[in-house]
């Protein structure tokens, strides 16, 4: 793989480039779904500190559990990740779209 192919500076520019994205990654999970750059709770000590410092807190934390996951998850293979997907997380999603409607419904005629 690229590890044998790539030695010292192509390889750096490699793996920077990986990282370079999953910063990015974590950036944008930080905005969509964290609350970005507002603190966790809206009190008196919290709103003291500066937006970029919680918005800097959240990205290391979304970037330790993507290394976190990446350390413990183990790698599959590609037909592994195929049967995986296809087998379980499509049955699994198309339960969880008419579960929702389910509710919605319920929830709209009540």
């Amino acid at each position: 793989g690229f590890m044998v192919e790539y030695s010292s500076t192509p390889y750096l520019l490699f793996m920077l480039g990986e990282y370079v994205a999953i910063v990015t990654m974590c950036a944008l999970a930080t905005i969509l779904f964290l609350g970005g750059w507002l603190p966790p709770l809206d009190i008196w000590p919290l709103n003291l500190v500066p937006g970029i410092f919680w918005f800097g807190i959240k990205v290391v934390f979304m970037f330790f559990m993507f290394a976190m996951v990446k350390a413990m998850v183990p790698r599959y293979r590609y037909d592994q990740l195929m049967r995986l997907g296809w087998k379980v997380f499509l049955p699994l999603s198309l339960v969880m779209v008419v579960a929702v409607a389910g509710v919605l419904e319920i929830l709209r005629s009540a």
